[in-house]
Formats: C-alpha cells, sequence, structure tokens
C-alpha cells in the first residue's frame, strides 16, 4: 500500500475534480440527523480477521511500520453504530478528530497520560501524510486509533463510490503505519452515518461507526472554561464525547474536564474499552 508519486497525483486531481463537483466542505460539522438519533442501530456483525484481537496485516500486504496493540473484544449486542456506551460502569470515552499541530496534538496527549486516561483518536489519513509519527505516538500513550476519512469533507454528500474511497484512503494509511485499519470508523461533517455511508465503510471492512452523544463545540474555540462546562455538565457513564485535537483551548481544558470526571466517580478509557 506504499503511496507513489502518480497515485499522490492521481488522488489529488480526483479530489479536485470532486471538489470543485460537489462542492463540498471541510468544517467540522455539529449538524446532525436529529431523527436518527432514538433509532434502532443494526445489529453488531462478526469481526472481519484484519480486526481481530490481534490484528495483523494481510499475507500479500507489505510489512506495517508499527504494529497496533491487541484491542479487547466487544461486547455481543454493541450496535452497528454506537452512540453511547454502556451506562452501568462508570467510564466514558473520551474521542478526538485527529489534526492539526502535532506539539497541540502532544501536549493533549501527555495531559492525558498523567491523569491515567486513554483516548480514542479518529484521524484524518491527510495529517496522517503529514505527520506520520503522530500514529505511533498515540498509540504508544495507550490510545486508540480510528477512521475519519482522508480529507474530512462532507461524506453524507458523496456518491457511494466517493464515499468509500475517503474511508479506504484513510484505512490505507494506518494499515501502513500501524497494521491494521482500526476498529471504528466516525464519518466526516456529521454525526451520524447515512446507510450509504455506513454500506461504504462496512465494504472498507469498518463493522462499527462511531458517534457520539456530547458535543461541546470545542472547535468553534470558546475558550477552555466553557468547553470543560459543557462537557462536565452533559457527562455520565457510557457518555461518548466529541472533542478536537488541533485546539489549544481543548488542551487547555483536558486537566479540568478529567478532574471534574473524576470527582464524579467517571473514568475516560477508549471506545473499544468501553463497549468491551
Amino acid at each position: 500500500m506504499t503511496l507513489d508519486r502518480r497515485s499522490v497525483l492521481r488522488n489529488s486531481a480526483r479530489l479536485a475534480a470532486f471538489t470543485a463537483t460537489v462542492g463540498l466542505t471541510a468544517t467540522c460539522s455539529a449538524t446532525t440527523h436529529g431523527s436518527r438519533k432514538g433509532a434502532a442501530s443494526v445489529a453488531a456483525r462478526p469481526q472481519p480477521t484484519h480486526l481481530a484481537e490481534n490484528p495483523s496485516p494481510s499475507p500479500s500486504a507489505p510489512e506495517p511500520e508499527h504494529t497496533s496493540p491487541t484491542l479487547p473484544p466487544l461486547a455481543p449486542d454493541t450496535p452497528q453504530e454506537v452512540v453511547t456506551g454502556p451506562h452501568s460502569r462508570p467510564q466514558l470515552a473520551l474521542t478526538f478528530h485527529g489534526q492539526g499541530d502535532p506539539a497541540v496534538a502532544t501536549a493533549l496527549l501527555t495531559a492525558a497520560e498523567q491523569r491515567g486516561a486513554r483516548l480514542t483518536v479518529l484521524v484524518v489519513g491527510s495529517w496522517l501524510d503529514e505527520q506520520p509519527q503522530m500514529a505511533q505516538r498515540i498509540l504508544d500513550g495507550g490510545h486508540e486509533l480510528g477512521n475519519h476519512t482522508q480529507n474530512h469533507l462532507d461524506i453524507s454528500a458523496m456518491r457511494p463510490d466517493q464515499a468509500r474511497e475517503e474511508i479506504a484512503q484513510c484505512a490505507e494509511r494506518l494499515q501502513r503505519l500501524t497494521g491494521s485499519i482500526g476498529r471504528w470508523f466516525r464519518p466526516s461533517a456529521a454525526q451520524y452515518a447515512t446507510q450509504m455511508v455506513k454500506d461504504q465503510a462496512q465494504q472498507v471492512g469498518y463493522q462499527h461507526i462511531l458517534s457520539f452523544d456530547i458535543d461541546p463545540l470545542d472547535y468553534t474555540d470558546p475558550g477552555a472554561d466553557t468547553v470543560t462546562s459543557r462537557v462536565l455538565k452533559s457527562a455520565a457513564a457510557g457518555s461518548v464525547v466529541a472533542l478536537h485535537m488541533g485546539h489549544q483551548g481543548t488542551v487547555t481544558a483536558l486537566p479540568a474536564i478529567l478532574d471534574g470526571l473524576d470527582a464524579k466517580g467517571l473514568h475516560a478509557v477508549t471506545a473499544s474499552e468501553l463497549c468491551s
């Protein structure tokens, strides 16, 4: 899956034509499909071999630059689209859009590690092209990696083949860098996945979509105190919180968020741990 110059040029040309045609945006949107929030999720399906508890590349694939850690098995009743985890344990998941200044991202990871918190980072593939070292840095801290598309465009507005390519390109980077595409996919510019997006993610190998139930809108940079209060006001056992690595206010807020969660008897774990 090693990228060569021709594939980079081909992908760049495809993206330019695609963006001009569809007029997609690259902002992290808070827009949700409200009518879907209470909908029943599709039952979980068996994990494919490359998402086994000790994931490894296929025999024909090149050796990965690093190896992903073993993932805990998910509970049998884990839905296809996870919005919250079990409410029976004092745990929640802090999930992060993986993009931005690597120094800011590293500071956030360090702040979490100092307090024993484990995060889930849904990376944008183009960020890994620029900062490939961040994949291993995230894993080294005991955190979890997932897929947040290649270019963070409005995936719900794409044709199925375009959506699949966006998911597959990011999966390729994850596989090459870590030996696994990761367990979770999160759609870009949407809280919930449309059926089309679910179908395309499954074709790439993602049996589970990771949504969220708490969005403090930290990407609007409202200030660390506001981010902290928004998270702590809604946080409960099983919550999945959507946050962003590339914002200094989020880094500043994280210690206070973790202290506040501790005061509520809650601990931040990875999405796989939450759903295990």
